[in-house]
């Protein structure tokens, strides 16, 4: 199995219940999996079917994903909540002294 040399990609291993194994993930690549007896054997097993698909996307001219550790983030993004909770969160904010942005910006990072 193929292996790419300098690999940015963001595996995760984790056990599966249901299939009494490891599943090897890449987050850039959702649709892919690896399943193992190892975690090792299933990280290894991730990294390869992720080569392999790589080299297939290059030799056909396809994009490449863009790893995320070398994404550059803005810091923003839209999340739309119902009006209930709009006013709920915008309420806290104003018993808090702080804007709604600082307090969704608590309540995501703990």
């Amino acid at each position: 199995m193929k292996t790419i040399k300098e690999d940015h990609y963001t595996y995760r291993v984790t056990w599966s219940e249901e299939d009494r194994e490891y599943v090897g993930l890449c987050a850039e690549f959702p649709s892919l999996s690896w399943l193992a007896s190892s975690p090792e054997k299933a990280l290894r097993g991730i990294r390869g079917v992720v080569a392999e698909v790589v080299a297939d996307l290059e030799k056909t001219g396809e994009t490449v994903p863009e790893p995320l550790a070398g994404r550059r983030f803005s810091g923003k993004f839209m999340v739309r909540v119902p009006p209930e909770v709009h006013r709920q969160l915008a309420i806290q904010a104003a018993e808090a002294k702080v804007s709604l942005n600082r307090l969704a910006t608590i309540k995501l990072t703990h």
